[in-house]
């Protein structure tokens, strides 16, 4: 293997953030019981900050004979599961457990090392490199899933999302053998070459594509493979459930956009339907399903399942505008529900975590600046204009229109009134219910996320024509 093929350069960031995780994860054990968790947590931001300056200045090109790639799309993706993953750690620092104590100094490395596995789909170009970083990046939320070991409901979510985990990777390694047994390799550029040279695709190719799609889906929480996604969001500690709905998406979605759109995007016909089938059903079931939650973790689940569902218009489309829509989508979607977990983990009440959306009452009258920016990212859910949620539904939405995917935006906009109901019931309660106890001031950690994500919502037309270029500029490189 020549030094151009190893090329070990393009993948320094990772290399960086996987030694330091090693490192804070000795220094916390060197230290006594109980007193990690500050110096784990703040280590762990400081090399999410290192290693996104690294990104930003790492060269374009391809290495490890071929398994690894770095280009603007690459670079696009890990800035945005940095950002979700610092986000996430950030909220770690004001959440107490149930006997009120700080959780495990290992919650931050172990989100570092998802995130690297995050970071290694987004750079993956051969499927194996694929199955290696979904599978570190799942491993590590498993055991985060659980890491309140007094609650009932953190252990069974970890235990869901194990087993039902563990299923899906079955199914995305049995698609990837597949495709491997009839394309002969497993390298992007190989299986565009073994496509295009095909003619009429076998029908293993076409099962072993439907397969993989089957595993990226769960991860992404899409219907039908939803079903861990409410159970798993209420039990888990909040941080973490901020860490799932944001960086682990955005690795799947990285995924699911290279391998689509990149070898298989010269068949996109075949499985254009399959997407719009997923989509549609996402973006239904997690309007309908949302409306008589009270939990409002459950209820963020159900969002998720259909935000995902919007985004994925942009993968149906299966065209440039499609792909950079995507993006642009993925980047709104980041700030308002960041914004949105850092007001949940704010939710205590003498020192007790409540999430009912009851709890919320009167929030207007008794903490009317978080009531202020709640309601600005539950209108920004909804898609009201000017905020960041407007312009990755309209963008998704025209990227769909202008391929021909009538019915699908229809669909879209319907299932947007109908999601209109539950994020504006939560605005109703802060504002026209009867005020229930006063809530506990939030801590400086929670009020800067929640503030700054909220200025990043409301202003976020101010930052549209650099991060439409950035987009444009990874769609390309994708060859969307």
């Amino acid at each position: 293997m020549s030094m151009t093929s190893f090329n070990w350069t393009i993948a320094v960031p990772e290399i960086v953030l996987a030694l330091s995780g090693i490192v804070i994860l000795v220094a916390g054990v060197l230290q006594r019981k109980g007193e990690g968790f500050f110096s784990s947590a703040m280590l762990s931001i400081a090399a999410f900050a290192v290693c996104g300056f690294l990104v930003l200045l790492s060269p374009t090109g391809e290495g490890y004979a071929g398994t690894f790639v770095n280009d603007g799309f690459a670079r696009f993706m890990k800035m945005l599961i940095l950002a979700g993953a610092l986000t996430a750690v950030v909220l770690t620092f004001s959440y107490r457990t149930r006997d009120k104590t700080t959780l495990p100094f290992e919650t931050p490395v172990l989100m570092l090392f998802s995130t690297l596995g995050a970071m290694i789909m987004a750079s993956s170009a051969n499927l194996m490199t694929l199955f290696v970083g979904l599978e570190l990046s799942s491993l590590s939320i498993y055991i985060l899933c659980a890491m309140e070991r007094d609650s009932v409901l953190s252990s069974e979510a970890g235990l869901k999302y194990f087993v039902l985990g563990s299923l899906a990777s079955g199914l995305l390694l049995y698609g990837i053998s597949l495709v491997y047994g009839y394309a002969g390799t497993m390298e992007y550029t190989g299986l565009v070459a073994a496509i295009r040279a095909s003619g009429n695709l076998p029908m293993g190719l076409i099962v072993g594509i439907v397969f993989i799609v089957t595993g990226l889906c769960f991860k992404l929480s899409a219907v039908p493979f939803h079903m861990w996604t409410p159970d798993v969001y209420q039990g888990a500690p909040t941080p973490v459930t901020a860490y799932m709905a944001g960086a682990p998406k955005f690795a799947a979605f990285a995924l699911f956009l290279r391998v689509m759109a990149g070898p298989f995007g010269t068949v996109a016909p075949r499985w254009q339907i399959l997407i719009e089938t997923v989509s549609v059903l996402s973006m239904v079931y997690g309007a309908f399903a949302a409306i008589p939650q009270g939990n409002i973790k459950r209820l963020m689940a159900y969002s998720s399942i259909g935000h995902m569902g919007y985004a994925m218009m942009g993968l149906a489309a299966a065209s440039l505008a499609g792909v950079q829509a995507t993006l642009i989508y993925l980047a709104a979607y980041f700030v308002m529900n960041a914004g949105v977990f850092a007001c949940i983990t704010a939710m205590r009440r003498k020192g007790r975590e409540v999430v009912s959306i009851s709890d919320l009452a009167g929030l207007g009258r008794t903490d009317p600046a978080m009531a202020a920016v709640l309601a600005l990212f539950m209108f920004s859910m909804v898609g009201a204009p000017p905020l960041a949620g407007f312009f990755g539904k309209f963008l998704v939405f025209a990227a769909a229109w202008q391929s021909g995917l009538y019915v699908l935006v229809v669909i879209g906009a319907l299932s947007s009134i109908v999601g209109a109901y539950y994020y504006l019931r939560i605005v109703k309660v802060m504002y026209f219910d009867s005020p229930a106890e006063e809530l506990d001031r939030p801590a400086p950690s929670l009020l800067f996320v929640s503030g700054s994500m909220g200025l990043a919502t409301a202003l976020f037309v101010a930052g549209m024509g650099p991060l439409m270029a950035w987009a444009h500029q990874a769609a390309l490189a994708l060859g969307g």
